[in-house]
């Protein structure tokens, strides 16, 4: 028997963007609709509500929708449950068809691409709407995206879904609109965007912390040389990767230091009205993610939710923990997309991907609000690179074929992997043996500003910013971050006039010593980052629009990685406008 039709006035009201997108769906009618929208925004109840239209006004007969995993196949199934909509999520290549009482079937791109021909059958039987979900996955080998492309081209509909920066290589994503721009390249084109900073203005998502952590670091090469370097200086790549991932050791100091200053942020948000409150590790491969459970144990006394690999277990664990107050959740990449857990509030980005893509997804784990007021922090390690992506959150990437691709952080082709075996590369395990790390809070950065001098980890300075009240407003976050900086200057200065004001009798007085590099920027950042902020109260403009200009006018990344030469430039032109 066919299923009863969805009831349209029983679904959950939708929100300004959505409607926008759906008014501008419905009036176009046309084959193709990409929308992207930040992670937390409701793509998913955007989708279903142009399904269940297009299955009552009849344009549609059946719905298919494709996801980038098994766990993803459940979520999109209960998801259309609740409004009427019946999906089949345990469809196989082999039923060749969905039973009759469902209103059709979820499956992954992997499934696409093993039998496209099943999945075009299909999509030719009934007149069909295909909801391709991150659609960017289309385009991560040419059997997956091939497949999408024959499998889906008799469908009636097709919407294309993301909430991330599109990809980085040159593979064209099937059924994605490209537009050749004024430089000669191509450039995906959105039919509905709806960016990370228009729903933090509305409210729809949450204020995002960034609390970046340097520390010294020590290593031995290959060759048997000591190599020591501090995490977040200027260095090569190569060094950059070494100190990154001596950081990241579990047998090293660094990260017990950070994980414990991530549970203190925890608690925090837990005793300030978000009680049920979780944290998320993500980790590089399956050895780290237990050896960070365990370091997890020791600081908390209590165990922590494992999630390794894209299995059955995995799914129920995670969906155990979703539902529990449970602390903390370890991953390698089962929790990088797509997987709803609102209460996740706290993370660790423990591993060393870097590129836009993976670390928006990342993040993307955390800016579900819930209610008003509720923040999420996420501890970082201090490199240049993802310094920049944390700065850059609320930027909107198009897919551009044909531009030179510049390598970021670590060697992303081995990490990608690495990641997809979720093992650690031999190779670059035996490239150096870390010796020891350890961990300082660097900077916090917010609407792409940072804020802060560097503080010793279980230090009060520290203690300051991670006692942030839980519940703030954005405006209220950049408010106590700028309160909390100018009090540590000020006590650094009352310590500094002390000092300076002891007699010196028993040894004379020391000639000044200048300003190392790193104390210049941090000295530059400061001033910066003030003159930022009063022109903020003069204007009325964010901080992160004012930066931006900056950027715009000046050239350069943004503050947290630029050079001492790009800071003095701002700093010049800030006080010009």
């Amino acid at each position: 028997m066919a299923p009863r039709l969805p009831a349209l006035e029983t679904f959950p009201p939708l929100r300004a963007w959505q409607r926008k997108a759906m008014v501008e769906y419905l009036r176009r009618r046309t084959e193709d609709f990409t929308a992207v929208a930040t992670p937390g925004a409701g793509k998913t109840t955007f989708a279903l509500r142009i399904a269940a239209e297009l299955l009552v006004d009849g344009t549609i007969e059946a719905v298919t929708v494709v996801a980038p995993t098994e766990h993803l196949k459940t979520q999109w199934a209960q998801a259309a449950a609740r409004v009427g909509i019946q999906l089949d999520s345990a469809f196989r290549n082999a039923d060749l068809h969905s039973a009759a009482d469902f209103h059709g079937a979820v499956v992954t791109y992997a499934q696409v691409g093993m039998a496209p021909q099943v999945h075009r059958r299909r999509t030719m039987t009934r007149r069909t709407l295909v909801i391709l979900d991150e659609i960017h996955h289309a385009g991560d080998s040419r059997s997956w995206g091939d497949g999408v492309k024959n499998a889906f081209e008799p469908a009636v509909r097709r919407l294309m879904l993301t909430g991330t920066p599109f990809r980085s290589d040159d593979n064209p994503i099937p059924f994605v609109t490209y537009e050749r721009g004024g430089d000669g390249l191509l450039r995906s084109r959105a039919d509905s965007v709806y960016g990370y900073s228009d729903a933090l203005r509305d409210g729809v998502v949450r204020p995002v912390l960034f609390l970046a952590y340097s520390g010294e670091t020590r290593w031995r090469t290959n060759a048997g040389d000591e190599l020591a370097a501090r995490l977040g200086e200027p260095m090569t790549q190569d060094l950059i990767a070494q100190a990154w991932r001596t950081a990241l050791d579990p047998a090293g100091d660094w990260m017990p230091q950070v994980l414990r200053a991530a549970d203190a942020r925890l608690t925090v948000l837990r005793n300030a009205g978000m009680a049920d409150a979780g944290g998320l590790i993500i980790a590089s491969d399956q050895q780290n993610a237990r050896s960070y459970a365990k370091l997890i144990e020791q600081v908390t006394g209590e165990k922590a939710t494992v999630v390794l690999s894209d299995d059955q277990g995995a799914s129920a664990r995670i969906a155990t923990f979703a539902a529990s107050e449970q602390r903390w959740l370890v991953a390698v990449r089962m929790v990088s997309e797509g997987v709803d857990i609102p209460r996740l509030a706290v993370g660790v980005y423990a591993t060393s991907a870097s590129t836009p893509l993976y670390f928006a997804q990342a993040i993307g784990r955390f800016v579900r609000a819930r209610r008003p007021g509720e923040t999420a922090s996420v501890f970082v390690p201090s490199v240049p690179h993802l310094l920049g992506l944390a700065s850059e959150m609320e930027a909107e990437r198009d897919h551009v074929l044909g531009k030179p691709k510049d390598r970021e952080g670590f060697d992303d082709d081995l990490l990608e992997r690495a990641q997809r075996d979720e093992q650690a590369s031999g190779e670059l395990e035996k490239r150096f043996t870390a010796l020891s790390a350890t961990a300082e809070l660097d900077q916090v950065i917010f609407d792409g500003a940072s804020f802060g001098t560097a503080a010793q980890a279980g230090t009060p300075e520290e203690e300051e910013y991670l006692g942030l009240p839980g519940l703030l407003t954005a405006d209220q976050v950049s408010l106590l971050l700028t309160k909390r900086q100018a009090d540590q200057l000020a006590a650094q200065r009352r310590r500094a006039a002390v000092q300076a004001a002891e007699p010196a009798a028993a040894a004379p007085a020391a000639p000044a010593v200048p300003l190392s590099a790193a104390q210049r920027r941090v000295a530059l950042r400061r001033q910066l980052n003030a003159l930022v902020a009063a022109r903020h109260h003069r204007t009325g403009l964010p901080h992160g629009k004012i930066h931006a200009e900056l950027r715009r006018l000046c050239g350069g990344p943004p503050s947290a990685q630029a050079t001492i030469e790009q800071l003095e430039e701002r700093i010049a032109t800030v006080q010009t406008l």
